[in-house]
């Protein structure tokens, strides 16, 4: 009875590492790229926005496509972002429809910055140039897919 206690003590022990290990190494696969987007959009009370750009992941350069509609845009206005995408696992981990994780600031011909975050758990952190006129650039509800 003992030996049979024993058994099953040095089984949930062996269990319990190997749940740990799957869980350390699940994180661990979780990386970083490099994103370059250009946005351009345009509109009058409601704004139509779409750009392209590339994400670098693991050493290959994939081409993205970039939608979104935002409310209360007036004007017309280019922006040129660079920054992370966090937690990818494979590269096609970027596509999805992205929210604001933080609020941003626009000012017309000046900086943007973003922190935006998909479904799967991706966090963009963007920061460029804004150009042109236009009163609101939002990119909350951006969608991204590969091409």
């Amino acid at each position: 009875m003992l030996r049979l206690f024993g058994v099953m003590k040095f089984g949930a022990v062996m269990l319990a590492g190997a749940l740990m290990l799957v869980s350390v190494s699940t994180q661990s696969r979780a990386q970083t790229g490099t994103v370059n987007i250009k946005i351009v959009k345009a509109g009058f009370i409601v704004g139509v926005g779409g750009g392209s750009g590339t994400l670098t992941f693991n050493g290959k350069s994939y081409r993205l496509n970039i939608g979104g509609v935002s409310v209360g845009t007036i004007g017309v206005a280019t922006v040129n972002l660079v920054g992370t995408a966090r937690n990818l696992r494979t590269a096609a981990d970027i596509a999805g429809t992205y929210a604001a994780a933080s609020a941003s600031v626009a000012i017309v011909g000046g900086g943007k910055v973003a922190k935006l975050q998909n479904e799967k758990g991706v966090i963009l952190e963007l920061h460029g140039v804004q150009l042109g006129l236009e009163a609101s650039l939002s990119l909350s509800g951006m969608t991204i897919a590969l091409q």
